[in-house]
């Protein structure tokens, strides 16, 4: 598919299809990475990092580390 480069106030914009921003997973108000390599421009969605919760998941989702544990006496200058 070919899409042409606009002027879009002082600057310069493409438009994309719904269909290309949904096979892309990509959504309105979205942002992405521009990388220019070898005269190519590529768009891509910046990693999101994971909440605790969805870190979790692989190890069975349990957030529960049971009872307190003693480390001991303070050591130091520590306040309790």
């Amino acid at each position: 598919m070919q899409v042409q480069i606009k002027a879009w106030g002082n600057s310069q914009g493409i438009r994309l299809s719904r269909e290309i921003l949904n096979a892309a997973k990509v959504s309105i108000d979205d942002y992405l990475e521009v990388t220019v390599m070898d005269g190519k421009i590529i768009l891509e969605k910046p990693r999101r990092h994971l909440t605790l919760a969805e870190r979790s998941i692989p190890y069975g989702g349990d957030l529960d580390i049971g009872e307190e544990f003693d480390w001991g006496e303070p050591q130091g200058s520590e306040e309790w």
